[in-house]
C-alpha cells in the first residue's frame, strides 16, 4: 500500500483546521476546541468535516505537519507532497529540497515570499486564494466607519418625539410648509465618505480589500507601507504611496493594517496623533498594539480625533472598568471583523479541494 501524501502546512490558528479533514492521526482535544470554536455558525463542524473529506477523495488519509518555523518547514520538504504557506518564504533551494513537491498553495493572494518563477522552471503547481475573512475585516471597517461617519449607533432608535427628547431635551419639528423632513431629529455632525480621504497604513491582503472598497465609495485612497506597490497595483485600486506623515495629514480616516511585530508596537502614538488631522477618524480591525492605547486615549479625549473604532483589545474580553468603555466618541466591538465561520470554512474546503484535484491529475 503507497505511503500517504505528506501536506507540511505552516502552523497559523486556521491552516489548523486541515489536519481534522485530512489526516486520521489529528489531535482530538484540538479537533474538540475547534467544533466548540465553530459552532456559533456550524454547530456539526464533525459533519463538515467528513462532507469535505468526501470531496477530497484520494487526498484522504495524509500525513498532515503543521510547522511552527522555516526552519522547521525546510526540515520537512524531503518527502513533502504539498506545502501550504502564509507568510513563510519559498524560494529555490527550498524547491530543490522537496522531490516530490507537486503543489505549493499559498493561504492568499500575495505572491512576494514565493520564488514564482523557480515553481514554474521545477513544474509545481502554484494555487492561491482570496480569502473571505479578508474580504469580511474590509467589510467591517467599512461598517465602523460608516458608523462614525453617520453616527448609526447615536441614532439607532431615535424615531420618537419622547425619545428625542430624552437623549436631546426637546424635540422642534421643523416647519414642513416650507421646507423637508430630513433629519427631524436636528443631529449635526454626520459626513459622507464619498470624496473624503482614506490613509491605510499596510497595503496588505486585508488593506487592498480595504482599497477596493474605498474606491467603491468614491475616496481619494493613500498608503504608506515600507515597499511601494507595483504602479499596476496603485492603478488598479486608484492608490497613492505617500510618507506616514503625509498620510496622517491629510487622511480623513485612518486605517492601520498592519501585523504585531517589535516593528510596528505602537506605530501610531502621540507624535503620529499629533500630526494628524484635527477631527479625522481611527478604525482598527487589524491588532491592537500598533496604536499606544494611552495615546489613543488622550487623542479621543482632547478632540485630536473626532472618533475611533476598534474590533480588537488591549485585553479580551475587557476588563469592566476600562477607561476606554466611558468614551462616547469610541465604537468596540468584539473581535467579529472575520466572522462569520464559513469564512474559514468555505476557504479551507477550497483549499482541501483544490489540492486534492491538483495531486490527483
Amino acid at each position: 500500500m503507497p505511503a500517504p501524501p505528506v501536506i507540511v502546512v505552516e502552523d497559523d490558528p486556521f491552516t489548523r483546521l486541515i489536519p481534522f479533514v485530512l489526516d486520521p492521526d489529528a489531535n482530538e482535544e484540538r479537533r474538540a476546541a475547534f467544533a466548540d470554536f465553530m459552532s456559533t455558525d456550524e454547530p456539526d463542524f464533525a459533519g463538515w468535516c467528513a462532507r469535505v473529506r468526501k470531496a477530497a477523495g484520494g487526498l484522504y488519509p495524509a500525513e498532515v505537519r503543521l510547522v511552527g518555523s522555516e526552519e522547521e518547514m525546510r526540515a520537512n520538504l524531503k518527502d513533502c507532497t504539498a506545502l501550504v504557506v502564509e507568510s513563510f518564504r519559498v524560494g529555490r533551494d527550498d524547491l530543490a529540497a522537496a522531490p516530490h513537491l507537486k503543489v505549493v498553495q499559498k493561504f492568499g493572494l500575495g505572491l512576494r515570499n514565493i520564488d514564482v518563477a523557480a515553481c514554474a522552471a521545477k513544474r509545481v503547481k502554484l494555487l492561491t486564494l482570496r480569502r473571505r475573512a479578508n474580504i469580511s475585516c474590509a467589510e467591517h471597517a467599512f461598517g465602523l466607519m460608516l458608523m462614525l461617519a453617520r453616527k448609526l449607533d447615536e441614532l439607532d432608535g431615535l424615531v420618537t418625539v419622547e425619545r428625542v427628547k430624552a437623549k436631546q431635551g426637546t424635540y422642534r419639528p421643523f416647519d414642513r410648509r416650507h421646507t423637508p423632513g430630513g433629519n427631524f431629529v436636528r443631529m449635526g455632525g454626520t459626513r459622507a465618505l464619498n470624496g473624503a480621504t482614506i490613509g491605510i497604513i499596510g497595503l496588505g491582503e486585508i488593506g487592498r480589500e480595504i482599497a477596493i472598497r474605498a474606491r467603491a465609495f468614491a475616496m481619494n485612497v493613500l498608503y504608506h507601507q515600507r515597499t511601494r506597490a507595483p504602479e499596476s497595483e496603485e492603478r488598479e485600486l486608484g492608490a497613492r504611496h505617500v510618507p506616514l506623515a503625509t498620510l496622517l495629514a491629510e487622511s480623513d480616516w485612518i486605517v492601520p493594517q498592519l501585523p504585531t511585530l517589535p516593528s510596528t508596537r505602537d506605530i501610531i502614538g502621540r507624535v503620529e496623533f499629533a500630526q494628524m488631522k484635527r477631527g479625522a477618524f481611527l478604525v482598527n480591525v487589524a491588532n491592537a498594539p500598533i496604536v499606544n492605547r494611552e495615546a489613543l486615549i488622550e487623542a479621543l479625549r482632547s478632540g485630536q480625533i473626532a472618533g475611533a473604532a476598534l474590533d480588537i483589545h488591549y485585553m479580551e474580553p475587557v476588563p469592566e472598568d476600562d477607561e476606554l468603555l466611558s468614551l462616547d466618541n469610541l465604537i468596540l466591538t468584539p473581535r467579529m471583523a472575520g466572522s462569520p465561520r464559513f469564512n474559514g470554512l468555505n476557504d479551507f474546503e477550497e483549499l482541501i479541494t483544490g489540492l486534492a484535484r491538483e495531486l490527483a491529475a
